[in-house]
């Protein structure tokens, strides 16, 4: 069984953990097990019930009304909440429910009906990305299940897949060739499909190399396609005290070509970036990127 601390509770549902310790006092609205030092951890329900808290109090539901309701009915509400708001701190407290309970319906609900409202890019940049950000933390922290990490990962990933077979823009003018892929012993693909369905739904050819891929390939494929751009995401590998040399070995091995760079193990750091690489510290930047040479052709 999982078990969460109080701040992880505060990061999954946004409530300050002051304030969930005070209605715990107040209202008795759930009930966390204690360690032997008193330190409270919380099961998946009281996550859940939580996360179910957060959006009914985020859209208008006092507290002392959500204590009185039974968990049937505090479910009822979310759901009709959910139906009638489409804020996107809403939707993304429904995917952690949906995650947390593997519940893959529920997953494809909250997906098709963002994307027939917001479309694709938009669901994925303002409700799937803060998502993975949130949860991502935790699973690096080792407190999110890797069963569910990996569970709504997939679902995720084949949702971008499709949206990538389903680009198509003829007859461009110059379209310009990325070559994305992952470091050695890289794994998490997200961000890079993500980035493959932006560039080639703007008409930009796309060499799509996938994970942990070693240097020595990618330079032979380079040099056959001599791409026009580089993306990579370094996210957990290399590891931390061998990023900077592999940043430095990727610039001298490919002076003439633009590197893209992004990933948690070099947004933040102390990384030093050579005259060729540009660093996305969020996706709205790469977004822009990508879109700025669609508009320069």
């Amino acid at each position: 069984m999982s078990y969460y601390s109080i701040k992880d509770l505060e990061n999954l549902t946004g409530i300050k953990a002051h304030t969930i310790r005070m209605w715990e006092q107040r209202y008795g609205i759930i009930k966390p097990e204690r360690t032997d030092s008193n330190i409270r951890l919380y099961g998946a329900d009281e996550l859940k019930l939580m996360l179910n808290i957060a959006l009914l109090n985020n859209n208008g539901y006092k507290i002392s009304r959500i204590a009185e309701m039974s968990p049937v009915e505090v479910k009822e509400r979310v759901l009709e909440t959910i139906e009638k708001h489409n804020s996107y701190e809403d939707q993304i407290h429904a995917l952690s429910v949906a995650m947390i309970d593997l519940d893959e319906d529920r997953f494809e609900k909250i997906m098709s009906s963002n994307i027939i409202q917001h479309g694709f890019e938009k669901t994925m940049i303002n409700i799937i990305y803060p998502f993975l950000i949130r949860i991502g933390t935790l699973w690096l922290a080792n407190t999110v299940n890797p069963a569910q990490e990996h569970f709504i990962s997939n679902l995720i990933r084949q949702k971008v897949i499709v949206a990538i077979d389903g680009c198509f823009e003829p007859n461009k003018i110059n379209p310009k060739k990325f070559m994305m892929f992952l470091p050695e012993g890289e794994l998490h693909e997200l961000s890079l499909l993500f980035a493959y369905y932006l560039a080639k739904s703007r008409g930009n050819k796309v060499y799509y190399l996938g994970q942990s891929l070693p240097l020595h390939d990618l330079v032979e494929v380079h040099r056959v396609h001599k791409p026009d751009y580089i993306f990579t995401v370094i996210t957990s590998a290399p590891p931390p005290d061998q990023v900077q040399s592999y940043i430095n070995s990727l610039g001298e091995k490919f002076k003439e070509t633009q590197l893209w760079l992004t990933g948690y193990q070099v947004i933040g750091q102390d990384v030093e970036l050579q005259d060729n690489m540009t660093l996305f510290t969020t996706i709205a930047q790469m977004v822009e990127s990508i879109e700025d040479l669609r508009v320069q052709r």
